[in-house]
């Protein structure tokens, strides 16, 4: 017990908190869009339920952690002329959640650009119930559970009681993300540019799931390899546009004035 407070336990629990609440900020943006088709009396509700199950998805996975990282084998290998690949377990969790993000929130910037609420005569964006939103989130959040679970394996790779250090890091994450959710998916509902841009920043994610399983299963295109693409590049991005849609925000309220 006593190594769970050395200063370098400590110090690993405080960085691999705060890594999860990074690698968490895709999925809060993924439940509040789900959660933003719900009526708004449930709304709040499936945000703490989605945040709930990717906190126990995330403990499951580390419990199971020989599992995760036997889907690091190859299942299958691929090799002709132009591609080559040695396709895993993990890249096809990845390459499925890339996908189903690259549709998920295409769909939802069709129906907002084409489909606005304020004009009567079109159609409505269809209201989810509660079971169908509840299901998304849980499949979403599997595949988002990938990265921050290898992420806390290495932050803690060689430490005593890593495994009770991960839970823990993974616990006090999901119960600040649930703190701060809610004001989150208030302020996004509240200005439409922010759900855009939200949708934007899941179109990169998705993009960037779909480079992340190339890379896992070491494709291989005529000759070209399939890299891994730093993260700081995906959270300096959206930190950067964020920064100027805060600008504009501000400049738009000064204007209304």
């Amino acid at each position: 017990m006593e190594a769970l407070f050395s200063p370098e336990a400590l110090t690993a629990l405080l960085t691999l908190t705060f890594l999860e609440i990074v690698l968490g900020i895709d999925n809060i943006l993924f439940i509040t869009l789900i959660s933003s088709k719900l009526p708004a009396q449930l709304q709040n509700k499936a945000t703490q339920i989605g945040l709930f199950l990717a906190m126990l998805l995330r403990i499951l996975l580390l419990f199971g952690i020989a599992l995760l990282i036997a889907m690091q084998s190859p299942l299958f290998t691929w090799d002709n002329a132009f591609i080559k690949a040695s396709v895993s377990g993990q890249s096809l969790v990845l390459f499925g959640g890339g996908l189903f993000l690259l549709y998920k929130s295409t769909k939802e910037i069709y129906e907002k650009v084409e489909h606005p609420t304020s004009n009567e005569l079109l159609p409505k964006t269809k209201v989810l119930t509660l079971p169908k939103a509840i299901l998304q989130i849980t499949l979403i959040n599997m595949v988002f559970s990938f990265d921050s679970i290898l992420t806390a394996v290495g932050m803690t790779n060689g430490l005593n009681n890593a495994l009770t250090l991960m839970v823990i890091a993974v616990v006090i994450s999901v119960v600040i993300m649930m703190l701060f959710a809610k004001a989150v998916g208030d302020f996004v509902n509240k200005h439409p540019s922010l759900q855009v841009l939200g949708l934007s920043f899941l179109l990169l994610i998705g993009f960037m799931l779909l480079a992340e399983a190339a890379h896992l299963a070491h494709v291989e295109i005529m000759g070209q390899t399939i890299g891994n693409v730093p993260k700081g590049y995906l959270y300096f991005a959206i930190s950067f546009s964020l920064l100027v849609e805060f600008i504009n925000m501000k400049i738009r309220k000064n204007d209304s004035q």
